[in-house]
Parts: C-alpha cells; sequence; structure tokens
C-alpha cells in the first residue's frame, strides 16, 4: 500500500518517528544544559591570595579590599537585574548584621556599567554593608566572575577559599557554615 506521495506505508512514519526522537533528544539536552545552569556552581576550592582592588564607594569615597585585611570578607558580585540577587541581598543583610560584630564584613560588587540603577535599586531596598561598582568589570574579571551573583568568602589571611556562582533559596546555610568556620580559624 502506497500513501499520497508514493511512498510505501511506514515510511513517513519511519521518518516522523526519527524526526520526533532527534527533537526529544534535543529537548532533554537544552532542558538539561538549562537545568545546570540554574544549579549553582562551586569551582574548584579557590586557594591563594585574594587579588587586591580599590573601587569607588557607594556614598563616596574609595574602599579598599586591604581595609579588610584580618577580617573574613565576602564579596557578593550582583546587579540590579538579576532577580536571585535581588533574592539573595535581604538575606545577605541579616547575615551581615549577625556576623559584623565578630571579625567579617561583606561587601556588595555591583557590576553594572551604570551604578545609577544599582543607587536606584538600593533605596528600595536598603542594605547597611558597603556597596562598591566595578563599572567597567576589572575586579570582577580578578574573581572570575561569570555570572551574577557569584559570591567570594576570603579568610583573615587573605586567601580565597569558597567560590559560589548563583543563588537559589539555602544557599545562604552555606555562606553561614564557611563564615562561621572561617571566623573561628
Amino acid at each position: 500500500m502506497r500513501n499520497r506521495i508514493g511512498l510505501p506505508a511506514g515510511w513517513r512514519n519511519r521518518a516522523t518517528n526519527r524526526t520526533a526522537r532527534r527533537a526529544a533528544v534535543t529537548a532533554v539536552a537544552v532542558i538539561g544544559a538549562t537545568l545546570l545552569a540554574a544549579l549553582p556552581a562551586v569551582g574548584a576550592a579557590p586557594s591563594g591570595p585574594a587579588p587586591a582592588f580599590t573601587l569607588s564607594q557607594r556614598g563616596g569615597g574609595h574602599l579598599s579590599l586591604a581595609q579588610y585585611k584580618g577580617q573574613v570578607v565576602m564579596l557578593n558580585f550582583w546587579a540590579s537585574w538579576c532577580g536571585p540577587c535581588r533574592q539573595e541581598m535581604p538575606l545577605l543583610e541579616d547575615i551581615y548584621k549577625k556576623y559584623g560584630k565578630l571579625g567579617f564584613t561583606l561587601i556588595g560588587v555591583n557590576v553594572e556599567p551604570d551604578s545609577n540603577a544599582a543607587n536606584d535599586w538600593l533605596k528600595q531596598t536598603p542594605v547597611s554593608f558597603p556597596v562598591v561598582y566595578d563599572t567597567q568589570s576589572q575586579v570582577s574579571k580578578l574573581y572570575d566572575v561569570e555570572g551574577m551573583p557569584s559570591t567570594v568568602i576570603i579568610d583573615r589571611k587573605g586567601n580565597l577559599r569558597v567560590l559560589h556562582r548563583g543563588y537559589k533559596p539555602g544557599d545562604e546555610n552555606g555562606y553561614l557554615d564557611s563564615i562561621r568556620a572561617l571566623i573561628r580559624e
């Protein structure tokens, strides 16, 4: 039996099935890649000294990483357009308030070329920790920041100890574990 275009019965189904299988494999690959991208990526345990930097600070003046020598420092790279950054920011404020008196500081590193958007957003969601502006992405490159948010934790000796990419609810517990351990060192 032949179909309308003269092919034996089943040929069209085989071609359709083959196309459907290819489409399914492609869809699974795309979904898998999307899920992997959504997971926080913790790089190989960073080591060595944290790269030094000085950046313009919210409210005027400059902030240098060297100012915080002897403290545990968390750098949080963020942008006002980043949904997970917005979700994470109030939690970071709580961490800063709780551990700030114990030799810990948090520095928010805004990565937008124009800091006005960050300032507008910070008016709606105020934070008390220092915020600096990496408008040229120079510091982001030093710390291998590939996406927002990215968090780096530096020990009291100035060495890189944690690199965490992304944010999903509950990640703050990992931050707290690292901060507590490094404060005790």
